[in-house]
């Protein structure tokens, strides 16, 4: 059956019953969040490999899609640091032009998860791959920044991680002091605001814009008046324009779309997990529901209006959606004013973004990348199973050492190799030699003839317990061929089925090759407490044809009641 199309926004529902109060709040709301995420586009637009302005519009440009038309009442989109590392490195391999592209497709994507009710995907996504991938990001984006950090001189940095740190280490007697100075104080500045402003009105304000307005006046006075010259601002490396780009899409071929289809499906997936992720911890802050799927397909139309304007990926933000909620925002209304007050901040403050220091910037992204480690959730999954642990380092470690598709891709089958392993383990075999246990049946087992328990001479009974799929037919396989030596050969065998819940078709083949090896042999095969779901699948699979209708019995008192018919 295909899913019907559902695109519920959720700002078209909360406006039914809008107030002025609300209004209120989700305007200091969206004003706070438009100041926190001013600092953190630009540095996330940086840090990516593109200009600053790029990472302000597509805060501007996905928040406003993102809210209007999200499934969340409270998300805040637009760039993230977990899109970082794999935007810096499409941009490398194809272009800011192939970046466009690969976002396009990402779009698309998005919207078709949508429209085929894909949105509880994240339900599908284990988490100790979702912390292994965020912590090796994280790990990721602080090792890049090192560099404008400590005002290292080096003439390339190279993209392999250990290669990096190696490079760093060689590098490390050209430490800039003054960077340095600026750059871990940045830091200092942003871990103690929150603690000095704790009971402030201070404290809405967040610790990075303090960082950076500190830090930019700092470097601007040591450069008048102390003659320093070596902190590298924003305006020693990019141009910057204060002006919105008009729409533009690039030229698309099938060659190019066909190299894209990777980066732009970990785009995707990424940002499906992240959106998700966001909103749904925002669910659990104020008691609502968001509408999964119409998230997704939000997503998808921010991401295809974001690189039409010359922006990046964008996603949910779990940290501004967070500060939304904190300062009252509980509608769409609080993010498209944080949209609206990036837009008047772009044009009429962005060309003081030019002094701002390389390193005060590095030092916010420090900042991120600690946050966004979940050191805490890491250390965490150690004590769970062997298996968990594997599949945290493995993708953990594929996400530093490689990229992050080739860690979403082994995760992933690490984890559905896991899964199928684990799956198969539920599914028990047993074989009953002798009598049937009453009390260890169901409450409608028919007691009230203590023969039908006996089982007959020459017929063996055998239970599964659990799905029969691939891995317990494979198994079943084997205890029959271990027993085939052991025991005389039966006229009759019952398969008792009661607790079987489905069945796959490599369940189906071993049961139709089990059947007809015992009809060779001269062996009448019974199934017993079939289901109905199980008995439709075997009927269409031919086995009323194969064995008779009469030996696929609902009950096991009627199959050993078939079974003596049979004997004698």
């Amino acid at each position: 059956m295909t899913p019907s199309l559902t695109f519920r926004p959720k700002l078209f529902s909360v406006l039914k019953h809008y107030d002025r109060q609300q209004l209120t709040t989700d305007l200091l709301a969206g004003i706070i969040v438009g100041i926190v995420a001013l600092p953190l586009a630009i540095a996330f637009g940086i840090a990516s490999g593109v200009t600053p302005e790029k990472g302000i519009i597509t805060a501007i440009v996905a928040g406003l899609i993102i809210s209007v038309f999200g499934g969340s009442k409270v998300q805040i989109g637009g760039p993230t640091g977990a899109f970082i590392i794999i935007i810096y490195g499409i941009i490398q391999q194809y272009g800011f032009e192939g970046l466009t592209i690969a976002t396009l497709m990402a779009g698309v994507f998005l919207i078709m998860f949508g429209v085929l009710h894909l949105g509880t995907i994240i339900k599908y996504i284990p988490y100790p791959i979702i912390v292994g991938f965020t912590s090796g990001i994280a790990l990721t984006i602080f090792t890049t920044q090192i560099k404008d950090l400590l005002g290292l001189s080096m003439a390339v940095v190279p993209s392999d991680f250990i290669e990096k740190w190696i490079a760093y280490f060689e590098a490390f007697g050209t430490v800039e002091r003054w960077s340095a100075i600026v750059g871990i104080g940045s830091v200092a500045v942003i871990t103690l605001w929150p603690r000095l402003t704790r009971s402030s009105v201070l404290a809405k304000l967040p610790g990075s814009l303090i960082a950076i307005i500190v830090m930019t006046v700092a470097a601007a006075l040591l450069r008048q008046y102390a003659g320093v010259t070596t902190i590298e601002t924003i305006g020693d490396r990019f141009s910057i324009t204060a002006t919105l780009p008009s729409a533009q899409v690039p030229d698309l071929t099938w060659d190019v779309v066909k190299s894209l289809v990777t980066p732009a499906v970990t785009i995707a997936i990424l940002g499906a997990i992240e959106s998700l992720l966001s909103a749904t911890v925002a669910d659990g802050v104020i008691g609502d529901r968001h509408d999964s799927n119409t998230e997704l397909i939000a997503q998808g139309l921010a991401n295809l209006a974001s690189p039409v304007f010359g922006g990046i990926p964008a996603t949910g933000a779990i940290a501004r959606t967070m500060t939304n909620i904190n300062n009252g925002g509980r509608t769409p209304v609080a993010g498209i004013v944080h949209a609206a007050v990036l837009t008047l901040i772009f044009l009429f403050l962005m060309p003081l973004a030019q002094y701002i220091p390389m390193a005060c910037l590095a030092g916010v992204l420090v900042v991120v990348s600690y946050n966004m480690s979940g050191w805490r959730s890491f250390a965490g999954i150690m004590k769970n199973p062997k298996s968990d642990v594997i599949v945290l380092w493995v993708t953990f470690l594929l996400t530093v050492v490689f990229d992050l598709t080739i860690a979403i891709e082994v995760g992933l089958l690490c984890a559905c190799l896991l899964f199928m392993r684990r799956m198969a383990e539920t599914t028990d075999v047993k074989v009953i030699s002798q009598e049937i246990n009453p009390e260890e049946e169901d409450s409608d087992f028919q007691m009230g003839n203590l023969e039908h328990l006996t089982i007959p001479a020459g017929v063996e009974v055998y239970e599964i317990n659990g799905p029969y799929f691939f891995g317990a037919g494979n198994r079943f396989e084997e205890i029959m061929g271990v027993l085939r030596h052991q025991r005389q050969k039966p006229r009759v065998r019952i398969i008792r089925m009661r607790k079987v819940p489905f069945v796959d078709s490599t369940g189906i083949h071993n049961l139709t090759n089990l059947c007809q090896m015992s009809q060779r042999e001269g062996i009448q095969v019974v199934l017993s407490g079939v289901n109905p779901t199980v008995q439709a699948v075997l009927h269409k699979a031919g086995f009323d044809a194969m064995l008779g209708q009469e030996n696929i019995c609902s009950h096991i008192n009627i199959a050993l009641d078939r079974a003596r018919q049979l004997v004698a």
